[in-house]
């Protein structure tokens, strides 16, 4: 059974300490934040490992050397894929634009390595403040990685997406999921449209490229996964995945193997 981290993961502050407040520690597979919100921004960064995390009317992948930017206010929940070893930085500022996830930079990575040896709750003016200063400025510099899913909030497409989360190699195109959920397939297209800014097809191709980003994230091999996902072929799966992040599925899986 997934474990929560409910207690463990929440600090149990009011307001930060400091205004940039970094926690790590390793998270087991499984374990779980149920939906939560605080009054600061907060970066979830996985040094090794991926995480799933979600707001209302998204759902967010990230994995190894990337990390996911979330607003004051926002409430989100998270749940490690697999062992992550992760960090949670806080910050008490906004940057513009909502959540997303951004690649992390080597840069921030030898940046985070060296806070994470200074105490949670450094004192004003001295060398941790001045450095996370600098970790804070290299977050606003992030660029956004294409690993967000947005999902609908009409019912009937509740129930397709929640039905293709589960099996994202399901075949059956909008006429079929439309005389199950009873309403026409126009409707269905148009709902799609208007609620997550993507086509069905859209929407399920962006699916499976996130869970093949996680299947290769734990070491599957580029055929396996294609194989998987309902892909009619390994060269179409390599194809799509290079098109929508711009490096093939082997050179994106080597980035996720990067020191930590």
């Amino acid at each position: 059974m997934p474990q929560t981290g409910q207690e463990r993961d929440l600090p149990r502050f009011r307001s930060l300490p400091c205004a940039v407040y970094l926690r790590a520690f390793e998270m087991p597979a499984g374990h779980r934040v149920e939906m939560h919100d605080h009054p600061w921004g907060q970066l979830m960064y996985a040094a090794s490992g991926t995480l799933r995390a979600s707001t209302e009317r998204h759902s967010y992948l990230v994995p190894a050397q990337r990390a996911l930017w979330i607003p004051p206010g926002v409430r989100h929940a998270a749940e490690a894929c697999n062992p992550v070893l992760f960090r949670s930085l806080y910050l008490d500022r906004s940057l513009p634009g909502g959540c997303r996830v951004l690649e992390v930079s080597g840069l921030l990575r030898e940046l985070l390595l060296r806070a994470a040896e200074f105490p949670r709750e450094y004192p004003p003016g001295g060398e941790a403040e001045r450095l996370m200063q600098v970790v804070a400025d290299e977050v606003g510099r992030l660029r956004e990685a294409p690993l967000n899913l947005p999902l609908p909030g009409d019912p009937r497409l509740r129930r397709i997406t929640d039905a293709l989360q589960a099996d994202p190699a399901d075949p059956r195109g909008i006429s079929d999921w439309a005389g199950l959920v009873g309403a026409s397939r126009r409707t269905l297209a148009r709902l799609f449209r208007e609620q997550t800014q993507l086509s069905f097809r859209e929407w399920r191709q962006r699916l499976r490229l996130l869970n093949a980003v996680a299947a290769l994230e734990e070491g599957a091999s580029v055929t396996r996964v294609a194989s998987d996902l309902g892909y009619d072929s390994t060269s179409a799966f390599i194809s799509l995945f290079q098109r929508h992040f711009g490096q093939t599925p082997g050179c994106f899986a080597r980035s996720l193997r990067l020191p930590n």
